[in-house]
């Protein structure tokens, strides 16, 4: 099939993504796009639902709020309609649709399946399969299904996840394609830097075990940690001991150099089937730091990870294990700089940032 002379890219609203939109191009921000930039050096024009300011208009958030409290009062899924209503004219005008987010999927394949979205749609899923277990009844289940099953293709981030949705739509769905996630290897590169933390821990996503981490905390009072979460995620820590900073939010550029200044990086993360911390652990492995990770299934097969060599891999949920793979790395330098040293050379092979835009410009120009 011929390639797309125009994309349409559907983002989940949040201040990042409005601040990665506002940064110049080739800035740290502009990695929370999603591939916008590589898809548009192609000489594609490329359009998002975040053009227009923050506040959408009336009739579109009035809308929203009425098919939202339709679905979930019959048993249903819902999501930002509210952008997507307001932007269906940039929708239908172009050649391909991608969704980056559920949070926006959702609402394009619903209306898909309505007939209002007419273009070829690309839906990337990033946690679909726990939303649709929380569908209920076979018949709203059957309704999802025949939605998803109006995409060109689904994109799935995770092997696992993937699989599970090629059985869940059943023959004659469409494309499923695992795509793995990518680092800008430039950069997130290995940088000089004095220590500021012994142990760190990045992540906005809910599936993060910070509280297995502030348990080990407790117990090496030695040691310092920080943590660098969302502010909803952070305040539900509570109280923590003196050796554990935490900080929220922070941009992009500040998330590096707090990689850059850790001993180790440690991402717990609670058993799921698409998060495993995927996208800090690309970047600390791309800084050649060593990382000890929880062995989600979102992990666990598709990115190259080898417990010792190249990663410390911890069952979710094992404390005790990852306390030991902790303090492990912790204690044996050279056993540490071997792998990062191996963790940077996975990602350059195998997870750069062209390689993942490379992948999605190919699914986009199957539709």
């Amino acid at each position: 099939m011929p390639a797309p002379s125009s994309v349409f890219f559907a983002f989940r609203d949040s201040p990042q993504r409005r601040a990665a939109l506002r940064s110049a191009r080739g800035s740290a921000g502009r990695y929370a796009l999603f591939g916008l930039d590589e898809i548009a050096v192609r000489g594609v024009d490329v359009r998002h639902n975040l053009e227009r300011d923050r506040r959408t208009p009336l009739w579109a958030r009035a809308a929203a709020a009425a098919v939202n409290r339709l679905l979930y009062a019959a048993g249903g899924y819902g999501g930002d309609f509210a952008s997507v209503l307001a932007s269906l004219r940039q929708v239908n005008a172009a050649d391909v649709i991608f969704s980056t987010v559920d949070t926006v999927g959702i609402p394009l394949v619903l209306l898909k399946r309505a007939g209002l979205v007419r273009r070829p749609l690309v839906y990337v899923s990033i946690g679909l399969p726990e939303r649709l277990e929380q569908l209920r009844g076979e018949r709203m289940r059957n309704r999802y299904r025949t939605a998803l099953g109006k995409a060109a293709a689904v994109v799935a981030y995770s092997e696992n996840e993937a699989g599970w949705l090629r059985d869940w739509l059943a023959p004659g769905g469409p494309l499923v394609v695992f795509v793995p996630f990518g680092v800008d290897v430039d950069v997130f590169r290995p940088v000089e830097a004095e220590p500021d933390a012994d142990v760190l821990s990045v992540g906005v996503d809910p599936r993060r075990d910070f509280e297995l981490l502030v348990a080990i905390a407790e117990r090496n009072p030695e040691l310092s940690f920080r943590i660098v979460a969302g502010v909803d995620r952070a305040r539900s820590l509570g109280e923590l001991p003196a050796n554990v900073a935490l900080e929220t939010d922070i941009p992009l550029e500040q998330v590096r150099s707090r990689l850059a200044g850790a001993r180790c990086v440690a991402l717990p993360v609670r058993d799921n089937s698409y998060s495993g911390a995927t996208t800090t652990l690309l970047q600390a492995m791309a800084m050649a730091r060593p990382v000890i990770v929880s062995r989600t299934a979102a992990i666990a097969a598709g990115y190259e990870l080898e417990d010792g060599v190249n990663c410390r891999l911890v069952e979710p949920g094992d404390e005790q294990g990852f306390e030991r793979a902790l303090l492990e790395t912790l204690t044996g330098a050279a056993a540490a700089r071997s792998l990062g040293s191996r963790a940077r050379q996975t990602v350059e092979r195998s997870f750069s940032w062209e390689r993942f835009t490379d992948a999605l410009w190919e699914v986009l120009c199957r539709c």
